[in-house]
């Protein structure tokens, strides 16, 4: 059984008394100890798919309308309030994509930690101190004593997003959501971060879903990739595959679109337009107006799912013709 499965997922964000579908209908699973990468455009979805998932929609303008949200065998969306509350922060947690916006700056960082391991645990104030040191020790935050006492904003960017990893792992969830966890970040710190992280999950054996822009970052730590476009999981394979045998013009698009090295090339090969809105009506394929493949059908006719191999699937009506 899979930790996560996500089936037929729709969210739609209250608009003008209109439901506006924003997440179309996606699908996928997580495996114990399993990383999936979700990629794609700022505007594609991820971070909302992400809040459904961890019931964080509530008092929003944004809903789930439809799907399910399977986690340990059980529907997210049909349990109480109270327990998605008990299991957030404890078997599911989350990292944000700013963490001097997530973390409260007018309390101290030993405060905050203390407070996400007292809320799940039956723990004394001097034995969750002793966990919040203890967890400022394993993301390698120098003199943890120390900075237990520190505000966030006595913290580099790179300290932050520790203490925010700390907060996650406090209780020792099976799944992690990373949203954008190096965004923010400069090259060296992103590096130390992922290391971090598939360290963390080695000694854990957590699951991850990390959701990144940058396929760098997803190519060297995923072992499954969904590719969203405009709420669409558009391209689905292993992480081996996907970048081998890329199919969808999209996923060839924002390979195409990443810096190398070995290139003479003055200028990067670009995605055309951008994302549309989501009051935007596309008919037929949703990447159609950006995409250099497009024919007659492609702009009247939905996709179908294109089947590639045992676990590569693809939405476009010429996914051959991609590759």
């Amino acid at each position: 059984m899979s930790l996560l499965e996500v089936k037929d997922l729709t969210v739609a964000v209250n608009k003008e008394r209109r439901l506006i579908p924003v997440v179309h209908g996606i699908s996928f699973s997580i495996e114990p100890g399993q990383t999936l990468g979700i990629v794609g455009e700022s505007g594609c979805g991820k971070s909302l798919a992400s809040l459904a998932i961890m019931g964080l929609l509530a008092g929003s303008q944004v809903r789930v309308t439809s799907g399910q949200i399977l986690f340990e065998g059980k529907d997210l969306l049909r349990e109480s309030p109270s327990r998605r509350r008990a299991l957030m922060g404890s078997r599911m947690a989350m990292i944000f994509q700013e963490p001097m916006t997530s973390l409260n700056p007018v309390y101290r960082v030993g405060d905050q930690i203390i407070e996400a391991i007292r809320q799940h645990q039956s723990l004394s104030k001097h034995d969750a101190t002793s966990r919040a040191f203890e967890l400022l020790e394993q993301v390698r935050i120098p003199d943890p004593q120390g900075k237990l006492s520190f505000y966030p904003h006595q913290l580099s960017g790179g300290m932050r997003q520790r203490v925010m990893i700390a907060i996650a792992l406090s209780c020792n969830p099976s799944l992690l959501i990373a949203d954008e966890p190096t965004t923010a970040l400069d090259v060296t710190v992103q590096a130390q971060i992922l290391d971090l992280l598939v360290e963390l999950q080695a000694r854990s054996g957590m699951a991850i879903m990390l959701i990144s822009h940058d396929l760098g970052v997803i190519a060297e730590s995923c072992q499954e990739v969904a590719v969203m476009y405009r709420g669409r999981i558009v391209e689905r394979a292993s992480a081996e595959q996907l970048f081998a045998d890329t199919r969808h013009p999209y996923t060839c698009g924002l390979l195409q679109s990443i810096p190398d090295p070995d290139h003479t090339r003055e200028t990067l090969d670009a995605i055309p337009g951008r994302v549309p809105d989501i009051t935007d009506h596309v008919p037929g394929c949703a990447f159609h107006p950006r995409c250099q493949l497009a024919q007659d059908c492609c702009r009247t006719d939905s996709p179908p799912v294109q089947v590639i191999g045992r676990h590569h699937e693809s939405l476009c009506h010429f996914s051959g013709a991609s590759s």
